[in-house]
């Protein structure tokens, strides 16, 4: 890396002319990087990959740099690469597919492993109500939901079998999340057990119910894990999409592909913005048991 690093830096200063100044920038910028990559134990540039990419521009977030920054940095190594391709070091760009991140855009704030164990750890599960918020919390970080998609999941929409939901995600566009094995547990006790209690043989179509078999509002939900994170020590300012978000992310951090993760989601923005391409439910499902914490 720091011979490539060097040659680089050559041809920027014969090639294109820059000045003492740009070159010490672009130093700066790659050889974090090349420290990034040392790291995590990855010695040869060939290793590199959109999800290295990707864990970089996470990291860079992690460490409080703005999306300008955060952008810079993409350039610099963007041209980096580029320079790697037409000089036959390499024979892919890992770069090519990741977005600038947006000026002003600042990622959500992202939930350890450590504190969502914690989290979804809290509560008494003797009690009905509680095993139903257990059960949602379990869903909407295990499945990467929306909220909206959350409140509004029916019976029908769950295969515990399969360990599927199918969800209605933004413009009416359905998609197939697998969900791990807590979450299918915990929901299979909550439908079999508390469900009828909290119903009090009312019919209702929907998963999780409220009051009058009605599904729970957002702010009811939004309160639910504030209260939880409270009693389970947690100082974060922790939503429904903290747990969305820290789904993504520690997916993308444990080495799941990109394109899965934007599959599971519903959603064209992780750190890039990209059109799905077709993933099929079995290799999903096989995505989320390696990588999901919590599978």
């Amino acid at each position: 890396m720091d011979h490539l690093i060097k040659l680089y830096m050559d041809f920027l200063i014969i090639e294109k002319g820059l000045s003492h100044n740009s070159i010490k920038s672009y130093l700066i910028d790659l050889t974090g990087y090349g420290d990034f990559l040392k790291k995590n134990q990855i010695t040869d540039i060939k290793q590199t990959d959109i999800t290295v990419i990707l864990a970089w521009l996470i990291y860079l977030a992690q460490k409080g740099l703005s999306s300008k920054s955060r952008a810079r940095h993409l350039i610099t190594i963007r041209g980096f690469y580029k320079y790697l391709i037409n000089e036959k070091h390499l024979n892919t760009n890992p770069v090519k597919d990741v977005d600038i991140p947006k000026i002003g855009q600042t990622l959500p704030q992202i939930m350890s492993i450590k504190e969502v164990a914690t989290l979804l750890n809290t509560g008494n599960l003797t009690k009905p109500k509680e095993l139903r918020n257990a059960a949602m919390m379990e869903i909407i970080y295990g499945a990467g939901l929306r909220v909206s998609e959350l409140i509004f999941l029916k019976l029908q929409d769950i295969n515990l079998d399969a360990g599927l939901l199918q969800v209605m995600g933004k413009g009416s566009k359905e998609r197939i999340v697998p969900i791990g094995t807590k979450a299918k547990s915990i929901t299979k006790e909550w439908i079999n057990t508390a469900r009828p209690q909290v119903l009090k043989n009312r019919p209702s179509p929907y998963l999780f119910v409220a009051r009058a078999g009605n599904p729970m509002t957002r702010q009811a939900f939004w309160k639910i894990i504030k209260k939880n994170a409270n009693l389970a020590g947690i100082s974060k300012n922790v939503t429904p999409h903290t747990l969305r978000h820290s789904f993504a992310t520690h997916l993308l951090e444990g080495g799941a592909d990109l394109r899965s993760v934007q599959t599971m989601l519903g959603h064209a923005d992780i750190s890039t913005t990209q059109i799905y391409t077709h993933i099929s439910k079995e290799y999903l499902i096989k995505m989320h048991q390696n990588f999901h914490p919590r599978s």
